[in-house]
This record gives structure tokens, C-alpha cells and sequence, in this order.
């Protein structure tokens, strides 16, 4: 397992939507070990592909809570089939974007069907934190990021901020 490297804001791939996993083979599985040892590493509850700089339909989750077993699940091709009208507020955060949280209202519930890392379909029904890290994951794999849910103004001082960041990062 290798620890990768996170693609931060503003870098343009976070808002390209990703392409579909075709066949679930070694090389896939190695991607979701090295998804969840960069995503342990972080430290961070989920990862989508994209966010190390592979734009692919797959992303990782693990929301135990801290002195639990790790719960690593492995999400390929996922897709929300569908979710409750009744909605639930989380902060949430993003591992691209560091040291910046939001609250974000999202569909309290959602089932999600997906592969699972030997290439078997598998449907998730999903509630609370789960829900809401799964839905957070799924939107990068689109190319929506969390901070698309906030205000217009929060949101361009954000971009505003990392956009700066990396300029004096380059010079």
C-alpha cells in the first residue's frame, strides 16, 4: 500500500467527472489499498479516486470511530439509487480541501448500489454519518465538490483562498 499524494483545490480535476471502472482486477484492488492507506494517512473518513489524481468511478469510506477496528468499505462504480426526502445537517470537510468546514444539508438516508472490491454488486442502504460521507464522495466522483452546497459568497472566498495558495506555492 502506498500513500499518494491529494489533489487540492483549485487543481481543475477535482471538477472533471470521473470514468467508470470497467473490470475489477489486481490493478483496481491495489488502487483501493492505496486509496485507504492515503485516507487513513490523512487522516480522513472518506477518499474519492480523484482526489489522488486517478479520475475514477471508485472511492473508500471507513466512519468507525477512533479506538474501533477500522470498517474500510470499498465503493466501485457507485450510484445512489435513492434517498429520503428527509434531510440531515453534518459539517463536513474534504481532504482536498484542508482546514476548511461547512455545514451541509443532504438526504438523511440514501441506498447506493455498487462493486465491491472482488467485482460483486452490492446495495447499501445508508443513514447519518455513512449517508453523508457516501453522498460527499459520490459528488466528487461527478465533479461537485462540498463546498458547491454553501453560499455563493462563502464559496468564491474559499476558491479565492486555495487559488492564492497555489500561485505562492509556485513561484
Amino acid at each position: 500500500m502506498t500513500i499518494k499524494p491529494l489533489i487540492i483545490l483549485p487543481d481543475p480535476l477535482l471538477r472533471q467527472a470521473s470514468a467508470p471502472i470497467e473490470r475489477v482486477d489486481t490493478d483496481v484492488q491495489r488502487l483501493a489499498d492505496d486509496m485507504l492507506a492515503t485516507m487513513y494517512d490523512a487522516p480522513g473518513i472518506g477518499l474519492a479516486a480523484v482526489q489522488i489524481g486517478v479520475p475514477r468511478r471508485m472511492l473508500v469510506i471507513d466512519v468507525s470511530r477512533e479506538g474501533e477496528d477500522r470498517q474500510p468499505l470499498v465503493f466501485i462504480n457507485p450510484e445512489i439509487v435513492s434517498s429520503s426526502d428527509e434531510r440531515s445537517v453534518y459539517e463536513e470537510g474534504c481532504l482536498s480541501i484542508p482546514d476548511y468546514y461547512a455545514e451541509v444539508e443532504r438526504p438523511a438516508r440514501v441506498t447506493v448500489k455498487h462493486l465491491d472490491r472482488e467485482g460483486k454488486e452490492q446495495t447499501v442502504e445508508a443513514d447519518g454519518l455513512l449517508a453523508t460521507c457516501l453522498q460527499h464522495e459520490i459528488d466528487h466522483l461527478n465533479g461537485v465538490l462540498f463546498i458547491d452546497y454553501i453560499s455563493r459568497l462563502k464559496r468564491d472566498m474559499v476558491i479565492k483562498k486555495f487559488t492564492k495558495a497555489a500561485k505562492s506555492k509556485a513561484l
